[in-house]
């Protein structure tokens, strides 16, 4: 009896992985042929030029993209995990990906071109707040913002560090050996309960919302999107390394005071002891994280790669600009006391009297940390 052919069977000893989040539904012609293609094994099918025309911002692109991203952190249930590195799908995320750098060269047509140029303004907490997202939740928010506001940011929080780690092997040195520092606190400095996701998820319990990682991507809209697909698209290519840590040094330098902020809305607003504590834990954490970040992982880098100070300076504007225009998004809702979530099939009034909003029982589990703001 002959043996069997060593690509016969190329995965004999597979174990049928646990189930990743839902896949959800199309927002139009690109996030359709994203979750058809994906659903039944096929090419993603697109008009040609599609990718041209859309809004880079918009809600078919950016959930397009988002999906896309997803293929290489935990994927879908009922998607085969091979579809991570499909040719054509990769092909239709490399277009989309041209697409929003396109955009953001276009919005940023005067970026900083030195580290200190961007970074000095974040540096120095402005004495008028009142843009920042944070200071209006600490001061005015109601409890049913706050949770808006955790099951958005869940999307990040959820896998918290998971896209910033792409940047490790493509360091060397002085900044590898502090990227690693700072990550290694970011999961718990090797305590379970203690990874950054994991307190997120006991501070969603708290807020009566469901913990399951990406519950709410049907609930989100493209300017939140858009923010976790800037860091997958920055931390996915290493010629966009330079980026990535000027996004990550973006969110750590800003973390802490918007974090203490965030911590005294949770306090007020009673939303819970794990509530509290997880922006509590950034105030600390990310005060030092800053130091170091700037320091040695920037300092570092720039040591062995000096000429990857533009870019640095390029992926703080951008996560800046992203960042601000969430803000814009959040309070232009809750100022008109309406849900900023997105309204889906089933989803009208909540029954708190607020279009597009959701009652306690829809959030119940089974139904930069944004910090700068």
């Amino acid at each position: 009896m002959t043996s069997p052919s060593p690509t016969s069977n190329p995965r004999p000893y597979t174990v049928a992985p646990a189930a990743g989040p839902r896949l959800v539904e199309a927002r139009g012609e690109l996030s359709r042929a994203v979750t058809e293609a994906l659903r039944s094994g096929g090419p993603p099918v697109y008009a040609t030029g599609s990718v041209l025309k859309a809004d880079p911002w918009g809600e078919d692109l950016q959930l397009a993209l988002y999906l896309l991203y997803e293929l290489h952190y935990r994927g879908f249930d009922g998607v085969d995990d091979e579809r991570e590195w499909d040719p054509e799908l990769l092909r239709l995320r490399q277009s989309l990906e041209t697409r929003v750098l396109h955009a953001l060269r276009i919005e940023l047509p005067d970026p900083p071109r030195t580290v200190e140029e961007a970074f000095a303004p974040l540096l120095v907490e402005p004495v008028d707040l009142s843009g920042s997202l944070s200071h209006h939740l600490e001061t005015e928010g109601e409890l049913w913002q706050l949770r808006e506001y955790a099951a958005l940011r869940s999307l990040y929080h959820l896998k918290e560090a998971d896209p910033h780690a792409w940047i490790i092997p493509r360091l060397t040195g002085r900044a590898k050996a502090a990227m690693v520092a700072i990550e290694y606190d970011e999961f718990g400095a090797g305590r379970a309960d203690r990874i950054h996701a994991r307190l997120f998820a006991d501070l969603m319990v708290d807020l009566q919302l469901d913990p399951d990682y990406g519950r709410y991507l049907d609930r989100a809209p493209a300017p939140l999107l858009a923010t976790v697909n800037l860091m997958s698209l920055f931390g996915l290519h290493r010629a966009l390394r330079g980026a990535l840590v000027g996004h990550f040094a973006c969110v750590e330098v800003t973390s802490s005071p918007g974090s203490r902020r965030l911590a005294k809305a949770m306090l007020r607003c009673g939303a819970g002891p794990s509530a509290e504590h997880f922006y509590a834990e950034h105030v600390e954490a990310d005060a030092v994280h800053e130091q170091v970040v700037r320091h040695e992982v920037i300092g570092g880098l720039l040591a062995d790669e000096p000429y990857l100070e533009a870019d640095i300076a390029f992926g703080c504007a951008a996560t800046v600009l992203l960042e601000d225009r969430l803000a814009v998004h959040l309070r232009d809702a809750w100022d008109q006391g309406r849900s900023a979530l997105r309204t889906t099939p089933g989803h009208g009034d909540g029954g708190d009297g607020r279009a597009g909003s959701v009652s306690f029982s829809d959030w119940l589990p089974g139904g930069g940390v944004g910090a700068r703001y």
